[in-house]
């Protein structure tokens, strides 16, 4: 598969000058993202050589090289034996592949950085690493990073669309509008994107393809591979099920994730541990309820009231026509007109809070009842900026109505820096909200 141009490589080279060996990289990040493939580029083009290890396929005679290294001379001798390579001090790179699969890896690193003779980086995904470390040392010289999902703007570079994604930033820097017709332009492309999301094996059979059908296939297998890998640490398969409810549950636009009516007999509170490996394998972002959003975001979350998000947009609108053999083609032209017929607000939830996990956002919500009534409103997202908060308002339909923001407002004025509406239609001021178009949200 094509080697996609993606962000995390310059924060590879910050790495490599930044620890000059003396620490090694753990890529983190959901299965399919492309982290092996972006790691064995850097490989490639950073290094006079390089080792891979994959832990999924590695033989058992390199396994057992990892049960003695105290002659790391025959351990390195071994290795490069092994995968017919010449290691270079100082200049190759030895990468750990799927790491979790064998945790004697991971405890071998804290004796090979100290080395020193070659560089080193682990990939890590889905089964949450903390399952299989409990008998072993954490090297303190590992340094972790999180992969998400191609972003809009690595989704871009692959597309050829680069010139839409800078009239954006041109767009948000100047805080000027170019007209209704560029917009609706620009949302078509960010239509594309919600469609094909960023999963690399996605984009690639859309390049290959320019079909929706086999987009569609790329993304049903990815979300079988998820699924046999959640039965792998929960046989009860109840992992699985929260996963699959997720569009229904934000579609029912509901103050959280009802466990209960997804698992019958069970409650947010004993599912807990279930849904911090389901958070663990990077297959979803989730938003807590901030419950006094005047104080620090972090410091007042109910872990039991959340939203669960699927961390692609491109896999969430196939899990939501999960039940059909395919998604037809003509679903896909309607969400890529926006002509579909349901409410897609949901939709543009779960891509916001893909595209604010991709920046470094954690995700909070906050709902609340006005002294005036007894009705629920509710912030979808609450942004910390300069020490204040920015709530954020996810909009399908009327933007002129944003009572939740204005409630919001009343109580908390001190507090707030700059209030957002984020919706399909053109950069505009309503008053002091900043309205803008889905394609704008990762500049905030």
């Amino acid at each position: 598969m094509e080697a996609f141009k993606r962000k995390i490589y310059s924060k590879f080279l910050e790495w490599k000058d930044e620890s000059a060996g003396k620490t090694a990289l753990m890529v983190e990040g959901a299965r399919r993202i492309g982290k092996s493939t972006v790691v064995e580029e850097f490989g490639k083009n950073e290094y006079k050589s390089y080792i891979l290890v994959d832990f999924a396929f590695a033989s058992p005679q390199v396994k057992q090289l990892f049960e003695d290294l105290s002659d790391l001379d025959l351990f390195f001798m071994l290795l490069q034996f092994y995968y017919r390579t010449t290691l270079f001090e100082r200049n190759s790179l030895i990468i750990f592949d799927e790491v979790q699969k064998f945790p004697l890896a991971r405890q071998a690193i804290k004796i090979l950085v100290k080395d020193h003779r070659y560089d080193y980086m682990e990939t890590g995904s889905l089964i949450s690493i903390k399952e299989n470390v409990k008998d072993i040392l954490i090297p303190s010289e590992e340094r972790k990073i999180q992969m998400y999902p191609m972003d809009y703007e690595e989704f871009c570079w692959a597309t050829g669309e680069t010139q839409a994604y800078e009239m954006g930033r041109t767009m948000w820097e100047s805080q000027k509008d170019l007209g209704d017709a560029v917009n609706r332009e620009l949302m078509r492309k960010f239509r594309l994107y919600m469609i094909v999301g960023g999963m690399p094996q996605a984009v690639a059979s859309y390049l290959e393809e320019k079909n929706f059908s086999a987009v569609d296939k790329a993304k049903r297998d990815i979300l079988t591979l998820y699924e046999d890998d959640f039965m792998k640490f929960d046989p009860t398969g109840k992992i699985s099920r929260i996963f699959d409810y997720i569009p229904a549950e934000l579609q029912k636009n509901a103050s959280r994730y009802q466990v209960s009516s997804v698992l019958g007999n069970d409650r947010a509170g004993s599912m807990l541990e279930k849904i911090s490996k389901l958070v663990d394998s990077k297959t979803v972002n989730i938003a807590y309820h901030e419950d006094s959003p005047e104080a620090g975001l972090s410091q007042n979350v109910d872990l039991e009231k959340f939203k669960l998000f699927a961390c692609d947009t491109g896999l969430f609108v196939t899990l939501c026509f999960k039940d059909r053999d395919f998604t037809e083609n003509v679903i896909y032209e309607k969400l890529l007109a926006d002509k579909f017929p349901a409410n897609l607000g949901y939709v543009y939830e779960n891509v916001i809070a893909q595209m604010l996990r991709a920046k470094g956002d954690r995700l909070y919500y906050h709902t609340f009842r006005s002294n005036s009534s007894n009705h629920n409103y509710e912030i979808d997202f609450l942004l910390a900026r300069r020490n204040k908060l920015c709530p954020l308002e996810a909009k399908s339909g009327d933007y002129h109505r944003h009572r939740s923001l204005d409630l919001f407002t009343e109580k908390f004025s001190k507090h707030i820096l700059t209030r957002y509406l984020v919706y399909t239609k053109a950069l505009r001021k309503d008053g002091d909200i900043t309205c803008l178009p889905l394609y704008l949200v990762p500049f905030l």
